[in-house]
């Protein structure tokens, strides 16, 4: 069956939606997307997505498309109307249609698509045994905490991890680790302290990672935000990341170099499992 999506003011069929080639977010990738994740029809931390599409939009002069309240109103449509159970929201705002041309009017008006991706997320492969990370230079520009649709670094750091064997790319730049292609990075210190990179121009300031962050205190676990290196990665107790799309997911293994006993460690399994809770009594279900 066809999807619902939402394009610009309206609910079309997938093969209807259609944008202009002159898109501002297609000539010059100059837009903003957000993902937020749905599990049992609930929407997860959506209230920070939301805020963090509106701050992205905010970096690059782009106004909102419409008030906040709205936009979850489509969502929320989105996922009955396509009967989503499991999987993705996907949100996207470009300046809007205008000539090619580097500068831009004042007065474009935004252009803003919706759509849905179902797909298991909760008890997949990864979750339960583990990953592996393969590493990469950092490629990227110097604006990372902006979440633009810019996204050529990422897409193709993860094709050639992907082609030899991972399933995520870690970017590393002056010898210390950022973040990953998709995802916030993370170690577990022999004194079982969780680390990873305090927010910055130089990361995303991940939505699942703030909701961890609340999760590891009430779990009495401590939280150190800082930058590590890839030693310190290496010599870690237990290794995981988290996204919208994949929750918090172990890591088994980065480049060459297996973690731990190469299983997934207790202190990351305790944390997929309050935070999965938090999850499904966070919001009502939708559906």
């Amino acid at each position: 069956m066809s999807r619902t999506i939402f394009v610009n003011g309206a609910f079309v069929a997938e093969e209807d939606g259609k944008i202009s080639v002159f898109d501002r977010g297609f000539l010059f990738a100059d837009g903003i997307y957000e993902v937020t994740a749905v599990i049992d029809g609930r929407m997860l931390d959506n209230d920070l997505h939301i805020a963090r599409l509106e701050r992205s939009l905010g970096e690059i002069s782009i106004p909102m498309p419409m008030a906040k309240e709205r936009i979850v109103e489509i969502q929320t449509e989105l996922v009955r109307r396509n009967n989503l159970r499991e999987g993705v929201i996907y949100l996207q705002v470009t300046r809007g249609v205008a000539d090619r041309d580097f500068g831009y009017a004042e007065a474009i008006e935004p252009s803003f698509i919706g759509f849905t991706q179902a797909k298991k997320i909760v008890d997949t492969a990864s979750v339960r045994d583990g990953v592996a990370v393969d590493v990469a230079d950092d490629p990227r520009w110097a604006r990372r905490d902006i979440k633009t649709v810019m996204l050529l670094g990422q897409v193709l750091a993860k094709k050639h991890a992907k082609a030899r064997g991972f399933h995520e790319a870690w970017f590393v730049e002056d010898g210390h680790v950022t973040e990953g292609a998709s995802s916030t990075a993370y170690i577990v210190s022999k004194e079982g302290v969780i680390v990873t990179r305090q927010n910055s121009h130089a990361v995303l300031p991940g939505c699942t990672r703030r909701a961890l962050q609340a999760v590891a205190e009430e779990q009495g676990l401590t939280i150190e935000e800082r930058r590590f290196t890839l030693d310190e990665a290496y010599d870690a107790r237990e290794v995981f990341l988290t996204s919208a799309s994949s929750l918090v997911t172990p890591i088994i293994r980065v480049a060459q170099r297996s973690i731990g006993d190469g299983k997934p460690g207790p202190i990351t399994r305790r944390l997929q499992a309050a935070y999965l809770e938090l999850a499904r009594t966070q919001t009502a279900p939708i559906l």
